[in-house]
């Protein structure tokens, strides 16, 4: 699985003009299953991410995770976190899991990292989503299983 995580101070998603998941401080989380992936690998990087040491301490260094700090996550599929560009200018998807898997394994993911203690809300899978947040820093990271 990979996952593109951004500190935010708020973060919001919405289809069709309704906003459908939020999260003050904390996580956006965009996450995609790629083909062959499995449950150990939702689990895995749910608990890495919950870890990320990317929230400063009392001396301003980045020391703390999501949960020392009380924050909470806005996780959203994103299929084209799987897209190849090493060739041409379209991108290439097929190492994306199929839907059915994609959608199995984002749940699952989303629930594993409410496990580990974090308010979490959702975007809904396969749906144009419209994102909107402030990202704080900024800090990004690019994780994989």
């Amino acid at each position: 699985m990979r996952a593109l995580l951004q500190r935010v101070t708020s973060a919001e998603v919405a289809v069709e003009g309704e906003v459908i998941g939020r999260c003050g401080a904390g996580l956006m989380i965009l996450v995609c299953a790629m083909r062959g992936d499995t449950e150990a690998e939702a689990e895995k990087l749910a608990t890495r991410i919950a870890r990320q040491r990317i929230f400063s301490d009392e001396a301003g260094k980045m020391n703390l995770s999501v949960t020392d700090v009380g924050g909470s996550a806005l996780v959203i599929s994103q299929f084209t976190l799987a897209g190849d560009t090493s060739r041409g200018n379209r991108p290439g998807f097929s190492s994306a899991a199929p839907p059915e898997d994609g959608l199995r394994l984002y749940t699952h993911f989303a629930d594993c990292l409410a496990q580990q203690g974090l308010p979490v809300e959702t975007g809904r899978f396969g749906a144009d989503m419209q994102v909107t947040l402030t990202n704080d820093g900024p800090i990004t990271l690019w994780i994989e299983t």
